[in-house]
């Protein structure tokens, strides 16, 4: 009879455990088939029509990409929910991009791009027709000593945005140098351009690598 009750104990444990089991396993599934939802719900209306602003869109996006990478521990096929949270991640990304474009005023890149020229428009095509050989040495200071300032505030993607901003204004540069561009204001922006060169591999190491730590914990 000892031996049944035993036997009756170590088989309800064991239905206990495959249990517990069971239901990390499809909670953790149920999570990263919440991301995939989200990120296609996003998708399922042109970005044109979205009235919400992107700081709201994107910290939803983060907690479940990230309570979806923190379940993948949980499951047993690993790699099939990794292809997933990728693919979705991918949508993301897109769709980010078309939002940015249809409303660049609600983002805030729109924020970094007015606080890095002075509120000037910079158009969608960033040509900045109105850099000359008279005002870009105080547009490449004012841009590299802003980007001094709010080094510690930006993000990986502020970064790769500054960055962006920071070629366009170069690719004028290129443009204004063939104007005659005087030759004291080509030396002092070249030491501005190694300055930001500086301050861009840096912070943006160190911006990515606090990415990384959130998306750990």
């Amino acid at each position: 009879m000892k031996k049944v009750k035993m036997l009756l104990i170590v088989v309800s444990s064991g239905i206990a455990m495959i249990s517990c089991h069971d239901e990390k396993q499809t909670k953790a599934e149920n999570l990263v088939v919440a991301y995939e939802q989200y990120v296609d719900s996003l998708n399922a209306v042109a970005a044109k029509d979205v009235k919400e602003d992107w700081d709201s869109i994107e910290s939803t996006y983060q907690r479940k990409k990230i309570a979806a990478k923190n379940a993948l521990q949980e499951l047993k096929n690993r790699a099939d929910f990794e292809d997933k949270i990728v693919v979705s991640s991918d949508k993301y990304e897109l769709y980010k991009a078309s939002y940015i474009a249809e409303h660049p005023e609600k983002t805030k890149i729109s924020s970094i791009r007015k606080a890095l020229f002075k509120s000037k428009d910079i158009g969608k095509d960033m040509t900045f027709s109105w850099v000359d050989k008279t005002n870009i040495l105080s547009v490449y200071d004012h841009f590299v000593s802003t980007v001094s300032t709010n080094k510690t505030l930006y993000s990986r993607e502020d970064w790769d945005e500054i960055k962006l901003l920071y070629e366009a204004l170069d690719t004028r540069k290129n443009m204004i140098e063939k104007e005659g561009l005087l030759m004291s204001d080509n030396t002092k922006i070249a030491k501005l351009k190694i300055k930001f060169a500086s301050l861009y591999t840096l912070n943006r190491l160190e911006a990515k690598a606090e990415e990384n730590a959130e998306v750990k914990e």
